[in-house]
């Protein structure tokens, strides 16, 4: 057994796990929620393997209280079947993975010894041992070396009948009844180990649906209330300084800012029911009337026809973000905002800007995962895609590109 190595079953790798985050493959993921649903309780599964082991336990011990032995003979099989019983233990239970990666040599020499010396003293009673022999074989042993391994037990099984007094028949008999155990015991206990696997795997949709929710909730405030927040806090400054010099303007900024705080206090309720649709053509007149406060000179042009469903929110979306991180970082006098629709069937969305400090603002803000990461993620979720870099003009230009129309999926 120098090749034989336990096989790897680590509780935190189980296949089930590759199912990826909760959305990503629905059809699975569905499958296993309903495995997860109807499964048995592990316990449970546990419990069938252990009635199952000590029922045949119980059977051998029985065939051989059948033959009426001594007092002496009849105490050490009891003692024998004791402890191949806690030998099938030690190479089934999970907790014990750790001693049966590391002794498992032993155990199986063990357990071999148990099966084959006893048999020709306690005769045909004991032959069913092999059975749990072959299954200790197929759970702690690699495939390419338990079934041949398995398969021995098995001839040998049938070679042990004519040196137990048995004909041809009785041969076969022990051989398919050492096969039919060694297979149940393995089976049923395999399938508890994936009974447990299938909870397991429902915990961790459970947890991974529980972030998911938290990383939509997080993008969507960052999303709609950073250029809310930025546009307030401009629009102030701006009133503060107005103040003495024009009280009327003052006064218009005041309600523009009631307005956008409003419109946040909207938006912050709109995020726990999901993401709410958006207007590219609204969120362009908005951002040149917030730009213009802000003393930026903004060209826009919007040409081809208007997105629809998530490409348009998803697009407004870009728009917002990228006036949020204009009015953070950028020096910016100038603003081009353009969009329209390239011959392959694609809207384009460009934000430029003279600010070019911008640049390296941007690209850490990307890498970090928020701002231009959280546009990425959602651009990638309709196929569309997202750069950013300095043009031929040496403005920084964002670029946003989705298909014009994309089905409606529930956007966040």
């Amino acid at each position: 057994m120098g090749e034989a190595v336990p096989r790897p079953r680590r509780s935190t790798d189980n296949p089930l796990r590759e199912l990826g985050p909760v959305g990503g493959g629905p059809g699975l993921s569905a499958a296993v929620r309903a495995l997860g649903v109807n499964a048995p309780p592990p316990q449970l599964a546990l419990g069938v393997v252990l009635i199952v082991e000590c029922g045949f336990v119980l059977i051998g011990f029985l065939n051989i209280l059948d033959g009426r032995p001594g007092a002496l003979t009849l105490a050490a099989s009891a003692l024998g079947f004791v402890a191949v019983f806690l030998l099938q233990l030690v190479h089934t239970a999970e907790r014990l993975r750790e001693f049966r990666t590391r002794w498992y040599r032993w155990t199986l020499t063990l357990q071999a010894l148990l099966t084959y010396l006893p048999l020709l003293a306690l005769g045909f009673g004991w032959g069913g041992m092999a059975g749990f022999l072959g299954a200790s074989l197929l759970l702690v042993l690699r495939p390419k070396v338990a079934w041949p391994l398995f398969g021995l037990v098995a001839a040998v099984a049938w070679a042990t009948g004519p040196l137990l007094g048995m004909n041809a028949s009785g041969s076969v008999y022990i051989a398919v009844s050492t096969v039919l155990t060694g297979l149940i015991v393995y089976g049923l206990n395999r399938l508890a180990q994936l009974v447990g696997e299938v909870h397991a795997a429902q915990a961790e949709l459970a947890r991974l649906a529980v972030t998911q929710e938290r990383l939509r909730f997080a993008r969507d405030l960052h999303d709609l209330l950073g250029y809310s927040l930025s546009a307030v806090t401009l629009k102030s400054e701006l009133a503060c300084r107005l103040v003495s010099a024009d009280p009327e303007r003052a006064l218009d900024e005041l309600r523009s800012i009631l307005d956008i705080s409003r419109q946040a206090l909207s938006d912050v309720r709109t995020v726990a029911r999901g993401y709410r649709d958006m207007s590219l053509t609204t969120e362009a007149v908005s951002a040149q009337a917030v730009l213009e406060a802000a003393g930026i000179q903004v060209t826009a042009d919007f040409r081809g026809e208007p997105a629809e469903g998530d490409v348009d929110t998803i697009m407004a979306t870009v728009l917002r973000e990228g006036i949020t991180n204009l009015l953070r970082h950028s020096k910016a006098e100038n603003c081009r905002i353009e969009s329209w629709i390239s011959d392959t069937g694609e809207l384009v969305l460009t934000i430029a800007n003279d600010g070019v400090q911008q640049v390296g603002d941007a690209l850490s803000d990307a890498s970090n995962g928020s701002g231009l990461g959280n546009l990425q993620f959602r651009l990638s979720q309709i196929g569309g895609r997202l750069s950013s870099g300095l043009d031929e003009a040496g403005w920084f230009a964002l670029r946003a590109v989705a298909p014009l129309r994309h089905p409606a999926n529930g956007t966040g």
